[in-house]
């Protein structure tokens, strides 16, 4: 019993050594991951501050040359892609355009029935009124009608039309 006891110590021992030099290793390598995480963000940012136009007092003309192809790639790709939105939008127009064509269409030769269709109606309609006497002044659309405003307290109004008279 006693044996089984110590190898079982021993083997704990050895697992929990082999555990935390796994555990010192991958700290080890996480460390290096971020430094060099690092390295490539002061690069980028470096680059950015480049491509932004600031920080060029140190740059060779080589260097000076290839962020300029870069920014005129750049503008390349940007100029491709408001060109390609620009004709997609142009045929969704003209889409649209021939839809509000065919309905113009459709609506004028609705209205076109309608009217020969009304010219039979008015026919019917002046023969059904010459049967049916009418009073003038309410069946005349353009009757003129006289209106005065008068702007004031009321008892005013009455003085108004005093002077008038």
């Amino acid at each position: 019993m006693q044996q089984s006891i110590e190898r079982y110590r021993r083997h704990t021992k050895s697992e929990t050594s082999a555990t935390f030099r796994s555990l010192e290793q991958n700290m080890q390598d996480l460390k290096q991951e971020a430094a060099n995480m690092m390295k490539k963000i002061e690069v980028l940012e470096a680059a950015k501050r480049k491509f932004l136009g600031e920080g060029l007092g140190s740059c060779s003309v080589e260097e000076l040359l290839r962020i300029e192809q870069q920014l005129e790639r750049s503008i390349s790709n940007v100029r491709a892609r408001k060109l390609q939105l620009f004709r997609d939008q142009i045929d969704q127009l003209k889409e649209k355009e021939k839809a509000l064509v065919d309905e113009n269409a459709k609506l004028t030769e609705n209205v076109r029935l309608a009217e020969k269709h009304g010219m039979h109606l008015q026919l019917a309609t002046k023969d059904q009124n010459e049967n049916q006497p009418q009073n003038c002044a309410e069946s005349s659309p353009s009757s003129d009608v006289v209106t005065e405003l008068f702007i004031g307290l009321p008892d005013t109004r009455t003085k108004g039309l005093s002077h008038q008279v």
